[in-house]
């Protein structure tokens, strides 16, 4: 058995209390060197997308910013919000659970799709204790790709070279709490495991087309089995 389990992470594994827009505000401070005056608009979008419309938004030619300059600003400006993310955000009720669970199924993998560049992933997560039983090596991040879904075959692809196994629709499952979510696993190639823990009903899921709606992951026997129901016979 076989399976790619890719996880979001905003509102999914954690609660970043409007840390998140900040951070957009700050990297946007960096670039432009003035202040933001418009607020980042984000909802399981990446962070070229989220950036450039914020940039654009204020006047500015979002090209005139290499990626690196662009994930370097958002690395910086996380780092000085660390203790702000630390005070204010907090994990939800049980994410870590379901990583400890479904890493004790034979043949998962886990990791991130996120439209976090990998360093704001991993920064987001570790003061919640949730980085561990992740595969980093793994993962799809904010300018692997230059749409959400485009990170599901950057992560198969990733996923599929380490460990020798043909990671496909069939046996990718995403966790993600927004439409956008569930369009990047019908687009991308994965099926999709949604917890409307975000801004998006559990019947507004449903109908974006998702496997599975699950309410939160608080109930850890539900989301394993949701995760395993979503694959296909075929993979295993």
């Amino acid at each position: 058995m076989n399976v790619l389990v890719l996880w979001d992470v905003d509102h999914t594994l954690i609660e970043n209390s409007g840390v998140s827009k900040e951070t957009y505000a700050g990297a946007f401070e960096l670039l432009a060197g003035v202040p933001a005056q418009h607020r980042a608009r984000t909802g399981g979008r990446t962070d070229p997308e989220i950036l450039g419309d914020l940039l654009a938004d204020h006047g500015y030619d979002p090209a005139t910013f290499s990626s690196s300059q662009m994930a370097e600003a958002l690395t910086e400006s996380l780092k000085a919000r660390r203790s702000a993310l630390a005070e204010r955000g907090h994990a939800l009720p049980g994410g870590r659970a379901a990583i400890d669970a479904l890493a004790e199924v034979a043949g998962v993998t886990q990791s991130v799709l996120t439209g976090n560049v990998k360093a704001n992933a991993i920064g987001k997560l570790e003061p919640f204790g949730l980085v561990d039983g992740i595969d980093w090596d793994c993962g799809g991040f904010g300018f692997d790709a230059p749409r959400r879904w485009d990170l599901v075959g950057v992560a198969q692809q990733r996923a599929s070279a380490k460990y020798d196994v043909d990671f496909i629709d069939l046996n990718t499952v995403l966790i993600g709490d927004t439409i956008n979510d569930v369009l990047a696993g019908q687009r991308g190639g994965a099926r999709v495991v949604a917890v409307a823990t975000g801004s998006d009903s559990m019947e507004a899921l449903r109908d974006a087309g998702a496997t599975t709606v699950l309410p939160n992951l608080e109930d850890t026997a539900a989301v394993v089995e949701a995760v395993m129901k979503a694959v296909s016979p075929d993979a295993l």
